[in-house]
């Protein structure tokens, strides 16, 4: 009686296993399936706007602040410097590097490189002192709490740029299902979210009060930033990447001269629309 019943076992198991390999061969898993332990890397462009913002301009000899000041990006459009390994420094750009720590959330190290530009021939209302030789002495006087932001005056922009270096934890869902693409290792299309922090490294672009320009880097503050975004794969291994991001920089330690006894501080919300190629594989 033993051996027909151990016949029978090994018939089932012979036939479950050949089973379980045909299933395995005929519905493989896909490699976009799971996220664990994927690199990732993306270059881009943006384009930026501004809130208003309060700037304070400090020195030996003046102490002023002039308000709700309006500025703009510096946008290239479609150009080949986004592509030419010489300049692609010039454009408003972005590069991120990330890791999958799990299917759904993966840890990035990024720079956003925006571009800051205060708009001249303006007038704002002012506070404060600074040294003058003579009435209306750059052409900014316009009343005693009013000026007209002349080139002469105040040229202040963060055109090298306003560099947010930053790092971010972000959710990715696969939400191909939902419009009925079967197979994800040709397209797929993932929601992604996620929030970052990092510091403000700009070379800042100023001249004041007739002093020489200045342009160099300098470690000038810290953001915090939000985002959302739509990924497209195609093929497994290459995508775009389209993002909304915005956050709030704090700027109190802006070199504005080569006299270290100048600066400048400033606090302002931004938002980039982002959009960029890139390459997800595991090592």
């Amino acid at each position: 009686m033993k051996h027909p019943f151990l016949m029978v076992v090994l018939t089932f198991c012979v036939f479950s296993q050949y089973t379980f390999s045909q299933e395995t061969v005929e519905n493989p898993e896909k490699y976009t399936s799971k996220n664990k332990g994927k690199f990732y890397v993306f270059w881009g462009g943006n384009r930026e706007s501004y809130s208003k913002s309060d700037i304070r301009f400090k020195g030996a000899d003046y102490d002023f602040t002039i308000y709700n000041v309006s500025a703009h990006d510096k946008p290239k459009g479609y150009h080949i410097d986004y592509v030419n390994p010489a300049r692609m420094t010039i454009p408003q750009t972005n590069l991120r590097i990330g890791y999958f720590i799990n299917d759904h959330y993966n840890i990035s190290i990024g720079l956003d490189h925006m571009k800051y530009v205060m708009y001249n021939d303006r007038r704002v209302d002012y506070s404060g002192y600074y040294p003058e030789e003579g009435n209306n002495t750059f052409g900014e006087t316009i009343s005693d709490d009013e000026l007209l932001l002349t080139e002469d005056f105040l040229l202040f922009e963060h055109t090298d740029g306003l560099n947010y270096i930053n790092t971010e934890i972000s959710r990715v869902d696969d939400i191909s299902g939902l419009i009925g693409l079967p197979n994800t290792d040709k397209f797929q299309i993932n929601l992604t979210e996620g929030i970052g922090g990092g510091f403000l490294y700009p070379k800042t672009n100023t001249t004041l009060l007739g002093k020489d320009r200045y342009d160099e880097f300098h470690i000038s503050g810290y953001g915090l930033s939000a985002k959302v975004g739509l990924n497209f794969t195609f093929f497994k291994y290459f995508f775009i990447q389209t993002e909304l991001k915005g956050g709030y920089i704090e700027m109190n330690d802006i070199r504005t001269t080569k006299d270290k006894a100048d600066s400048a501080e400033q606090n302002f919300w931004f938002f980039q629309r982002i959009i960029a190629v890139g390459g997800i594989f595991r090592l």
